[in-house]
């Protein structure tokens, strides 16, 4: 369960801070929820903090897929920050790390938002090589 929704803001980027899961139930409908209130109050461009997620279900990334495209509708972004071992991984295998841009630094995922800026998005080739070398 998402036990809590910071939003604080970083360069004009809105920053939702998640803390528990994202599944099935009410965790997801927080999720749409909250996008959906940043969104109706004229923020476009997120950066989602999940250090604190330890789990993302189906349903999880369903809703994460319906924050993105919504946003997307409406000239928007959404990016992922932190996402720990066990998330990268479903990312990667369900092919959504093609449709998010996935950040270990805030600083870059803010930074992201702007064309002039430098930064480093996270490498998935590097991370899904590491970890065959690790198996």
């Amino acid at each position: 369960m998402i036990h809590d929704i910071q939003e604080r803001e970083r360069e004009g980027i809105t920053i939702l801070d998640f803390k528990g899961r994202i599944a099935a139930g009410p965790e997801a409908t927080a999720l749409r929820e909250k996008v959906a209130e940043v969104t109706a109050a004229g923020k476009r461009n997120l950066v989602l903090n999940l250090a604190g997620v330890d789990y993302i279900d189906s349903t999880g990334l369903g809703a994460l897929v319906v924050c993105v495209t919504g946003l997307r509708r409406i000239e928007g972004n959404m990016k992922l920050l932190n996402l720990n071992r066990r998330n990268i991984d479903l990312l990667v295998m369900t092919k959504l790390d093609t449709v998010f841009e996935v950040f270990t630094d805030e600083q870059d995922a803010v930074s992201s938002y702007y064309p002039d800026r430098k930064i480093k998005a996270f490498d998935i080739l590097s991370f899904v090589q590491q970890m065959k070398k690790e198996a």
